[in-house]
């Protein structure tokens, strides 16, 4: 019979980190199940300017590394590996790891959601260097420059809006004529002196040089034509999507796979715990899923003093 571990946190990133470094502090002598792409998100991120304490701004990857030296320094022990399933049927609750059991009483998930990229050429190399997922995290970088949005949902509609304090000029692109946008983001979006919408465009690739992105390839979706357009940056806001699918219905999800807290950051689960972007579909910032990791350590520990 494997030990029993006060608590297993499964993913990393801001949340995870943060409740390792909690949960070591409180000593319940953490064990992470850090992913093989430890770090989250922000691995993928080349400057983050909004967190509290870095008055020059960090590196995602560089950001990364202190939270975890942090929380190593406290005890939290790490390890790079995906977790495969578990069983929280019963206690103490079961997580399989490359064909190992390991068992905990209690469990804190954190591993994040990804956004869904495009896939056209040429997108990986200048993830985090001009293509974002992110204009709160980004926008920024753009100041009186001209930037593209991908997408036809509310996301899409807030993150070109939201461009416009920075940018000179936003193209929203969409591969159809319909958008799925309620009317009154569309609206807002499509009176904006600054904002120019292209329908029946989807990008096919995209143009950089040695300094970073210069602009894409648009595919008419009619008849597959195609135009050059200019831009020094773009943002794809075409949906994300958590990463929950070990867990296998153990938990009670919403219909896009979000895991859906029933008292504080408990689960529907008593016992299981969940924190960070796995959870949150509105704010997704590395300062929210920190915040949240804290509360989950701390709901945590308070639920391992009562029972």
């Amino acid at each position: 019979m494997a030990d029993v571990r006060n608590v297993i946190i499964i993913g990393s990133g801001p949340a995870g980190y943060t409740a390792g470094l909690y949960t070591a502090r409180a000593m319940l002598e953490p064990l992470m199940f850090a992913g093989y792409a430890s770090g989250g998100q922000l691995m993928l991120t080349s400057d983050i300017e909004n967190f509290p304490g870095y008055p020059e701004g960090i590196a995602g990857p560089e950001m990364m590394v202190d939270l975890r030296k942090q929380a190593e320094r406290f005890g939290l022990e790490v390890e790079d590996k995906n977790v495969e399933k578990v069983d929280f049927s019963s206690r103490p609750f079961k997580v399989t790891v490359e064909g190992d059991e390991h068992l905990a009483n209690a469990i804190i998930i954190s591993t994040g959601a990804d956004s869904i990229w495009l896939g056209a050429e040429g997108e990986e190399e200048q993830k985090g260097k001009g293509i974002s997922t992110c204009a709160t995290c980004d926008g920024f970088f753009f100041r009186d420059q001209e930037v593209i949005v991908v997408g036809g949902g509310d996301s899409a509609m807030e993150e070109a809006h939201f461009l416009t304090r920075f940018a000179s000029k936003v193209t929203v692109v969409h591969r159809r004529e319909y958008f799925r946008a309620s009317q009154v983001m569309y609206d807002r979006v499509a009176a904006h002196p600054k904002i120019e919408i292209q329908t029946f465009r989807q990008v096919k690739r995209w143009l950089s040089d040695e300094k970073g992105l210069t602009g894409a390839i648009l595919e008419d979706t009619r008849d597959g034509k195609e135009y050059e357009i200019s831009c020094d940056g773009a943002f794809i806001a075409i949906g994300h999507k958590p990463n929950t699918g070990f867990l296998e219905g153990q938990v009670e999800t919403d219909d896009g796979g979000y895991i859906i807290h029933s008292e504080h950051t408990m689960t529907s689960v008593p016992g299981v715990f969940a924190a960070g972007d796995v959870v949150d579909t509105r704010y997704r910032q590395a300062i929210t899923a920190a915040g949240m990791g804290c509360q989950a350590a701390i709901d945590t520990e308070k639920w391992l003093e009562d029972e």
